[in-house]
């Protein structure tokens, strides 16, 4: 009997991303249903249970989720509706019907007051409304399924939609300088890294309940990741650093949010490439 996956989310970078990977693998062992907020509105319970009776799914993957943060400030019904409530619909269908969850949570979840990198169990404290939201569909997903794994990750960019990288790739052929915040430190991850990695957890069977980190080995900020792509490109636009006070949002960003990722890498005997490495992969194919 194949493997059967639900993947919530798939046209957006990571659910495309996981589509390129399952291409790879037998459909004799591994069979994939992707949806998307066409085929399956993961805020609609009774559209949840729909697709669970129809069908037998030994793994669903959320990566559907309400990513607009500055705009969650002012849609947050939205922003609930999609990060807390559906998460809640899904894994309660997950419980119902034996089905393993893998759910995608974020850095936003911290307020960014940390100094070393973000453990697992490091206390949460959001800053905004859709880390507040982010921060309760992990608590509903392991409230109604236990055998659910949650992966945070950050600053998620690909060749595939609206990201940073490709924001700059623009403003670097349009400017002649630019401005971005060096206040701000993280780390990029490359979508198709997780994706893999998410994957690599279904056909090794390490499924371990719990929290988990994931972004790319190593750390930068957003002027560091943009000078990285400015050299990469050999760009003649300027890279200027700024204060985060010098580019207000509607909402506050954490100041500090790289994640640890050494119980990943443990628990599923996995290997993170480093985000300079995986960042000149995606521009060598862009």
């Amino acid at each position: 009997m194949a493997i059967t996956i639900l993947v919530t989310g798939a046209n957006g970078q990571l659910g495309n991303a996981i589509q390129q990977v399952a291409a790879t693998l037998p459909a004799s062992q591994y069979q994939f249903v992707f949806t998307n907020s066409s085929s399956l509105n993961i805020t609609n319970e009774i559209a949840i249970q729909q697709i669970f009776s129809n069908q037998h799914f030994d793994y669903c993957i959320n990566c559907a989720a309400y990513t607009a943060v500055d705009k969650a400030e002012t849609e947050k019904a939205n922003a609930l509706a999609t990060n807390a409530t559906a998460v809640k619909f899904l894994a309660q269908a997950c419980h119902q019907h034996q089905t393993k969850l893998i759910h995608i949570s974020t850095d936003y979840v911290f307020d960014g007051t940390a100094t070393t990198p973000y453990k697992t169990d490091a206390n949460t404290n959001p800053i905004n409304y859709y880390g507040q939201t982010k921060l309760l569909g992990e608590q509903l997903a392991f409230q109604e399924n236990e055998a659910t794994i949650i992966i945070r990750t950050a600053w998620v960019y690909s060749l595939h939609g609206n990201n940073f990288v490709k924001t700059m790739l623009r403003l670097m052929n349009e400017k002649e300088s630019i401005g971005v915040v060096h206040d701000q430190q993280g780390t990029p991850t490359y979508a198709p890294d997780l994706a893999a990695a998410i994957v690599h957890i279904i056909t090794t069977q390490l499924f371990k309940p719990g929290i988990y980190h994931f972004t790319n080995n190593g750390n930068t900020t957003w002027f560091g990741f943009a000078q990285a792509i400015a050299n990469h490109i050999q760009t003649t636009c300027i890279v200027n650093a700024i204060n985060t006070s010098q580019f207000p949002t509607p909402a506050k960003r954490p100041a500090y949010s790289i994640l640890d990722v050494a119980s990943f890498e443990k628990t599923f005997q996995y290997n993170i490439p480093q985000w300079q490495h995986s960042l000149t992969t995606c521009l060598s194919h862009l």
